[in-house]
Parts: structure tokens; sequence; C-alpha cells
């Protein structure tokens, strides 16, 4: 069975977690943090996605993020460049 469909609102706030496989480390050193952080300002000014928090531990992240116009999967997307 599937999990249900996240509700989407406008003006809502989304945690949202990304692990490793396996639970295994994504980020080796504070290099590859600071690589990642680079790349969440960049899509930030690219794409104008919003976080109001995020932590960094060794075998993931995990970010929050206000609900705009655009549905959830659209960060999927941007993801996959």
């Amino acid at each position: 069975m599937g999990r249900p469909l996240r509700v989407e609102y406008t003006g809502a706030l989304y945690h949202i977690t990304s692990r490793g496989n396996e639970r295994k480390k994504i980020f080796l050193d504070d290099g590859d943090r600071k690589k990642f952080l680079a790349i969440v300002e960049d899509y930030h000014g690219r794409y104008g996605i919003l976080i109001h928090s995020y932590v960094l531990m060794d075998n993931h992240y995990g970010r929050t993020k206000p609900m705009g116009s655009k549905p959830m999967g659209s960060d999927r997307n941007i993801q996959q460049e």
C-alpha cells in the first residue's frame, strides 16, 4: 500500500529530508557541506526557493520550506538537474 497523498496548501511549512543510501554518509567533511550550501544558495537565486531552516548531519540533511504556488514535486525536478 502506498503512502497517502501529501496535503499541500499555500503558506504551510514543510519539513523535507534526504538520507544517504543505507544511511551512509553524504557529507564526508566540511568541504562537502560548504559545496552543498553553495548549491542551495544558487538554487535560491535561480528558482526563488526559500528555506527557513536547515540542518546538515553526516548521513542526511533536513530543511524547512514554505509552500508557495509551485507543488512540492517541483523541488524534486530541480534536484534532477
